[in-house]
């Protein structure tokens, strides 16, 4: 038997079916929240999730013919979990998933999303706190940095960019299943929350004054506050922090993607609490 000739059948072809229809409304914010669901494209970020996710929240899950061929794998992990892909044309799935990458599949999942009292709960030593990132690559970049990083967590709050945005799953390369998010939640309240679960809060700030980030006491519990990629963070976010602090630029470059500013504090949070 070939791979395509594992797909379910019959073949899911037309592109305005009702079934296709719903799914094709989760391209839009307001319908994911409304359904609670989002989608997963491409072959990499759904092994992802069918390693991590219960078969219970994949709701859903398609792939074309050629896909099947070329990713047998993808398959393989599907049947393990009980999970079974529908075969779909190429337009059918053009007509559900949110960019041209999907590269020939997608899974429909529910969201992922915990409270901030059940992360607070578990005592967590790093967290990452995204405050108004309003841009998705980045926001997914972070989410990326904080897995790899050995973050407990990471918060996005209700001024930032959509963590089930596809282009936010994508650039999140998976990661996104992998350590407990928060979404949706005023930075004042999580600064609260955070400080009384007895956190350090920390403001990645390249302004003046800021405190060299290297000579800062990065061993006790923290959790770091990213701004925006275009304006950094305001003087009102940045008073919720305990200290301001600044990656120090050693070359001509005017400043750090937001992204990548976050990648270096996280592992120098890290690296501190690991020694």
């Amino acid at each position: 038997m070939t791979s395509s000739e594992r797909l379910a059948q019959p073949v899911l072809s037309n592109p305005r079916a009702a079934r296709v229809r719903e799914y094709a409304k989760l391209t839009r914010r307001s319908a994911r929240v409304k359904a609670g669901l989002f989608i997963v494209e491409g072959p990499g970020a759904i092994a992802e999730a069918l390693a991590a996710v219960p078969t219970s929240g994949l709701r859903a899950a398609f792939m074309t013919a050629d896909a099947a061929e070329r990713h047998p794998e993808i398959l393989d992990r599907a049947a393990a979990r009980g999970v079974e892909f529908r075969e779909c044309t190429d337009d059918v799935l053009a007509e559900m998933a949110d960019t041209v990458h999907a590269q020939g599949m997608i899974v429909v999942c529910d969201f992922l999303d915990v409270s901030l009292e059940s992360v607070l709960d578990a005592r967590p030593r790093l967290v990452a706190v995204l405050s108004q990132v309003r841009d998705p690559g980045n926001a997914g970049t972070i989410v990326r940095a904080a897995d790899a990083a050995g973050a407990d967590a990471v918060i996005v709050t209700d001024a930032s960019v959509d963590l089930y945005n596809s282009k936010t799953v994508r650039s999140t390369a998976g990661s996104v299943f992998h350590l407990p998010i928060v979404v949706g939640v005023p930075l004042m309240q999580i600064a609260a929350d955070v400080r009384s679960a007895g956190l350090q809060i920390l403001a990645a700030d390249g302004n003046q004054p800021a405190v060299d980030l290297f000579s800062v006491d990065l061993v006790p519990p923290t959790a770091w506050v990213f701004g925006n990629e275009a304006w950094g963070l305001p003087a009102g976010d940045r008073d919720l922090a305990d200290t301001a602090v600044a990656v120090p630029i050693y070359g001509r470059a005017e400043s750090l993607n937001v992204a990548a500013a976050a990648a270096v504090c996280l592992y120098a949070s890290a690296r501190s609490q690991r020694q």
